[in-house]
């Protein structure tokens, strides 16, 4: 089973309000470097966000014990500060021109994409699983790609805007769709034409350097990985352990299908597209695209669909019992974006930031 590693994006928030709280730097000196847990954390592109990024796993358990340690110290540190740390794919309000932060790249970022910068409060969950070669990582991507919707549909974590709900579960993956490379990655012959391919994008549009081709699946320039950035930053540490063990497992099943010559599942590019915008709108509440058939499927059904195709390497490592106990606290306490909704019609925005604040450390 392959290496695998998480990036997780927060935000902090004013609690009275749920507006932006630009606390980034402050946070971030304060935890660079205090613990193990904390070594990894790094600036994100605005003020009020941050980012961290775990060390290379092996074991379920080793994540679980990390993501719960490095949570619990983020909490402490924005609550210290009067605000809190929340992991959402988007916050519930804005104002004005976000303060970017201080950085040269974050400010080529800011120019090159100009009035998509208010729109961009959005955070992510990324996971990067360990590959053997490029060539081997183009191969898994072929494969991986189809199963972006899916993974998207159980991360989805960001249904309000500027107050109000949008109608959409993930409200951070249609902000996403307007910047100038996203989505699923087309199908590539060899890392020779992922390669030459990627170079041609830069200069185009917003594409600077190798690093702003933000497919929701790529090859990590920097390391090793393919690196699965589909997912809505999440509520809690579980939440992220699921999607981590599920593109970990895909990701497995798919290089190894590499290996062995086992064709792509072959789906048309707009209807695989489509497929990414119907699970940002539904998300686990009612249809998704199966690849497999090319049809709209029961949303659980084509999860059962996910699982079949990765069950071998689900097994390997002995992780299936575990996923399908975090698959179960999903049907049992929704998706992000339902729980974030369930809190407002149930409390309003006191109830909303109750639930932010509780789930970034909660461990079940």
């Amino acid at each position: 089973m392959r290496t695998f590693g998480i990036e997780e994006e927060f935000i902090f928030l004013r609690p009275a309000t749920l507006q932006p709280a630009n606390v980034g730097d402050e946070v971030h000196a304060e935890l660079l470097g205090h613990s193990p847990v904390s070594r990894f954390i790094s600036h994100e592109f605005l003020a009020s966000q941050i980012e961290r990024s775990t060390p290379v796993f092996d074991r379920f358990e080793q994540a679980s014990a990390d993501l719960l340690a490095f949570r619990s110290r983020l909490a402490a540190a924005a609550a210290s500060r009067g605000v809190i740390a929340a992991g959402v794919g988007a916050p519930f309000q804005t104002e004005g021109w976000p303060e970017v932060t201080n950085v040269e790249r974050y400010h080529t970022v800011e120019t090159e994409f100009r009035g998509l910068v208010p729109d961009h409060l959005i955070n992510g969950l990324h996971v990067h699983v360990g590959i053997p070669s490029r060539e081997a990582g183009v191969q898994a991507l072929n494969r991986v790609r189809v199963w972006l919707p899916t993974l998207l549909a159980l991360a989805v974590n960001s249904p309000f805007w500027h107050g109000a709900d949008t109608g959409f579960s993930s409200w951070r993956s249609v902000h996403m769709r307007r910047w100038s490379t996203i989505g699923c990655p087309p199908l590539f012959a060899d890392a020779a034409e992922y390669d030459r391919r990627i170079r041609r994008l830069v200069g185009v549009g917003g594409t600077y350097d190798l690093r702003t081709i933000w497919w929701n699946a790529r090859l990590a320039e920097d390391h090793p990985t393919v690196e699965i950035r589909v997912c809505d930053a999440q509520l809690d540490a579980p939440s992220t352990l699921l999607l981590a063990a599920l593109t970990r497992a895909v990701v497995t099943q798919a290089l190894r299908d590499g290996e062995t010559d086992v064709a792509p599942i072959d789906i048309a590019p707009e209807l695989l597209d489509a497929g990414l915008w119907h699970a940002a709108r539904e998300g686990m509440e009612s249809t998704l695209l199966n690849p497999v058939s090319g049809t709209l499927e029961a949303a659980s059904a084509v999860v059962d669909a996910l699982l079949h195709y990765a069950a071998d390497a689900i097994d390997e490592v002995g992780n299936l019992d575990r996923i399908l106990e975090l698959l179960a606290r999903v049907r049992r306490l929704g998706t992000g974006a339902e729980r974030q909704r369930a809190a407002m019609r149930s409390g309003g925005q006191p109830a909303l930031a109750a639930l932010l604040a509780h789930a970034l450390t909660a461990h079940a």
